[in-house]
């Protein structure tokens, strides 16, 4: 798949988290702009573009930032990335980097990971008592480490306005999927932990997100792909 424009792209997921395995994929996410001109058609362009083998997603850049400004973990995670882990990194997406706490705000920011974080007990309480193939165990495990991630990147997030990539303590996490994914119930106690965490701790992130800086960068970015054509074109009577 070839995608023109890519302005800032990754490597996401176990990689970035520290908890790959041998046989874990490698995750990449990014973002290119469409050509300014393609915007004004009758049929706008895609919007994402997902492949395996490898594991791709990109998303164009409007639908990048409003699934970031809603706080979306996923997204989020590319502007916060270690940079050894850029691959792709223009001048554009350097400036993205460079707003990426206006793409913040308190209550997106506890829903959607709080929120992911809930999903993820859903999907393990529906595995049952342990008592599965151990292809469902391995799920399960993930799953649960996941939950236990979106829960402390999340708060972090919260409390301190910086979203923190690489887990302190891999193993930990390893542990917590294994017990897991023997008992699923064993993650309520530490899904309710961190509810009442974001409940009572303080927030440093603001009750809306600078959505004017956002704006101002994607305008810039469609300025930069007009093309001459279209350019002639709106000049003339």
């Amino acid at each position: 798949m070839t995608v023109p424009n890519i302005l800032l792209s990754g490597i996401v997921g176990s990689t970035a988290y520290g908890l790959a395995h041998a046989g874990s994929d490698v995750d990449r996410l990014g973002l290119f702009a469409a050509p300014t001109v393609e915007l004004h058609g009758l049929r706008g362009p895609k919007e994402s573009h997902v492949t395996t083998a490898p594991d791709r997603t990109l998303h164009e850049a409007a639908k990048w930032c409003r699934l970031a400004l809603g706080g979306n973990p996923t997204a989020m995670e590319l502007v916060w990335l270690p940079d050894d882990l850029y691959e792709v990194r223009t001048p554009l997406g350097e400036e993205l980097i460079g707003i990426r706490t206006s793409f913040l705000s308190a209550k997106r920011v506890r829903d959607a990971y709080l929120g992911y974080a809930t999903q993820q007990f859903r999907r393990l309480e529906g595995r049952g008592d342990g008592s599965f193939p151990a292809d469902s165990r391995r799920r399960t495990a993930k799953h649960a480490r996941h939950l236990k991630r979106l829960c402390h990147q999340g708060l972090v997030l919260y409390t301190t306005g910086r979203l923190e990539i690489r887990v302190e303590d891999p193993e930990e996490y390893h542990a917590f999927g294994e017990r897991v994914a023997a008992d699923p119930s064993a993650a309520l106690p530490l899904l309710r932990h961190y509810e009442a965490a974001f409940d009572e701790t303080p927030t440093v992130l603001p009750e809306q997100p600078g959505e004017a800086a956002v704006e101002a960068w994607l305008r810039k970015v469609r300025g930069r792909l007009y093309t001459s054509e279209w350019s002639q074109a709106s000049s003339m009577p």
